[in-house]
């Protein structure tokens, strides 16, 4: 397989025609070396338009942040994002072992308020926490809803006690692990 052809196919044949055009994430796209970041079992799968664990969003991050702290619940996935991060020489993200469904309060000068957040599975409601885990200003990305009616959702907090929300399209993804259902009626 033409890895870099792979690569130019993905960007220009899913990339583009989902209207991603800022030029900033083109070229994180073409520098970052997502065959890297995946399970060596998924590796040719990296370019398809799939879903795949990619423990190494991170580094898609990192490549635009001045630091990324990432929450993996897997311990596998945590030391091969590591891995991965040290291999490459990315030096500005820190990846902690623990459940994210809650929101993240981190700790010392790596704690909350976060700037952004993303959440990298669905969640059936958003918990309050995560928002209240924004900066002023911050952002958060979250897939909204359940199978087979999910939204890509961004919030932004626009002061300490409100935010704005913006969908901004149709998907469906795999659940976020534990994360919390909302109160259902039965009979």
């Amino acid at each position: 397989m033409n890895l870099e052809q792979a690569r130019v196919n993905m960007i220009e044949q899913q990339i583009r025609t989902w209207e991603v055009l800022n030029k900033e994430v083109l070229k994180t796209l073409v520098a970052v070396r997502r065959e890297a970041f995946v399970p060596a079992a998924y590796q040719a799968l990296a370019f398809v338009d799939t879903e795949i664990p990619l423990p190494g969003g991170e580094k898609l991050l990192a490549h635009h942040a001045r630091h990324v702290t990432s929450i993996e619940i897997l311990p596998e996935l945590k030391a091969l994002a590591e891995k991965n991060l040290s291999s490459y020489g990315v030096a500005n993200v820190n990846v902690e072992l623990g459940n994210g469904a809650q929101g993240w309060a981190g700790s010392g000068t790596r704690a909350a308020p976060w700037d952004v957040i993303v959440i990298s599975g669905a969640l059936p409601m958003l918990p309050r926490v995560f928002l209240e885990q924004l900066s002023i200003g911050g952002r958060l990305l979250a897939i909204i809803g359940e199978a087979p009616v999910m939204s890509a959702c961004l919030f932004t907090r626009t002061a300490p006690e409100a935010w704005s929300e913006t969908k901004l399209f149709e998907t469906c993804i795999k659940p976020l692990r534990h994360a919390i259902a909302p109160a259902a009626f039965h009979f």
